[in-house]
């Protein structure tokens, strides 16, 4: 399903955003199999909210692709619930005060 979704989010944003990439960082199943909710990678960050507005409004017709892609791998297509991964946003942070750059959050 990551790989699946991964492509289809690529041609939309091949379509709609030139110069943006879009990468499927996770992607976690209920067991039920009634929602999905994926981590969105968006470089560059400018324009991360944006996109993640856009591909949230958006979120039936990416639905209808992935079910074409799928077609028989799955029993129930679960709801697809996009968040924004800022787990390297957050890495990137902490190197940088490992280093000694910014303001410490301790003092």
């Amino acid at each position: 399903m990551q790989q699946d979704l991964a492509e289809v989010l690529r041609g939309i944003a091949q379509q709609h955003f030139k110069g943006v990439l879009i990468t499927v960082s996770i992607v976690k199943v209920t067991p039920d199999l009634g929602l999905a909710r994926i981590a969105l990678s968006v470089f560059p960050a400018t324009s991360q909210d944006e996109i993640m507005k856009w591909i949230r409004e958006q979120k039936g017709y990416i639905k209808d692709q992935l079910v074409h892609r799928l077609k028989g791998q799955l029993r129930v297509m679960p709801d697809l619930e996009f968040f924004l991964d800022d787990s390297l946003d957050y890495r990137d942070n902490i190197d940088r005060l490992l280093r000694g750059e910014g303001e410490s959050p301790i003092n």
